[in-house]
């Protein structure tokens, strides 16, 4: 049995397109749960994983049959390879997502104020998420590249919401149930822009065929 290499090809493409709007769309609602107090976009996170787990299985279904099937070789295999990837991490976008989404309802029931980093944090790790997005989108190596140059920024943040919540403790001991869950959304938001820059250096691979994992980024 044979397949239509370069229609296949075709789907991939916009499967994996697909999954990453609906991964971006997800981190929007979580975020807006968040910081605007509403329930509605935070519950259907909360609650809606079902889809991203579909699109996942779809496109790994497409890459198997694709290998499978057919003998891609030089840029049309690495597509494959990274889309593989890719698929995994944006998979466990959705679970962090997700896991957002749970700990921003409970903030909305036992609210508390927000410390200024993390609005930061958040903006930064949604344009890291675009950003890795779009690379892929257009195959861009240099827009992956600078992904990766912002991870270092989320991850000083992050270290600073967390001695926030520590100094915060002591002093709201009522509300220590939320300051653990916003140290817990600043841990979620640390990994989600950990797993655009492993989607950046994917990318990267797809584009040039260079591994840069475990490489230093240059600034």
């Amino acid at each position: 049995m044979s397949i239509d290499l370069p229609s296949e090809l075709t789907l991939l493409r916009r499967s994996i397109l697909e999954m990453c709007s609906e991964i971006e769309l997800r981190l929007d609602q979580a975020l807006k749960g968040l910081f605007q107090k509403k329930k509605d976009p935070a519950l259907e996170v909360r609650h809606g994983d079902k889809d991203v787990n579909e699109m996942e299985m779809e496109i790994e279904a497409i890459c198997l049959r694709i290998l499978a099937l057919s003998n891609p070789v030089a840029g049309d295999l690495r597509f494959v390879l990274a889309v593989m990837r890719i698929n995994n991490n944006l998979e466990r976008i959705g679970d962090l997502e997700k896991s957002i989404a749970k700990r921003a309802l409970s903030l909305i029931k036992n609210p508390m104020d927000l410390p200024d980093g993390l609005p930061v944090m958040a903006e930064t790790t949604r344009d890291m998420l675009r950003a890795c997005v779009q690379a892929l989108a257009d195959e861009d190596a240099e827009r992956a590249r600078k992904v990766r140059q912002s991870d270092q920024i989320v991850d000083d943040l992050q270290k600073e919401v967390i001695a926030w919540v520590q100094q915060e403790i002591p002093r709201q001991i009522d509300s220590t149930a939320a300051a653990i869950d916003i140290m817990s959304i600043a841990r979620k938001l640390e990994r989600i822009a950990d797993v655009a820059t492993n989607i950046s250096e994917d990318v990267i691979f797809l584009v040039e065929g260079s591994m840069v994992r475990h490489t230093p980024s240059k600034a």
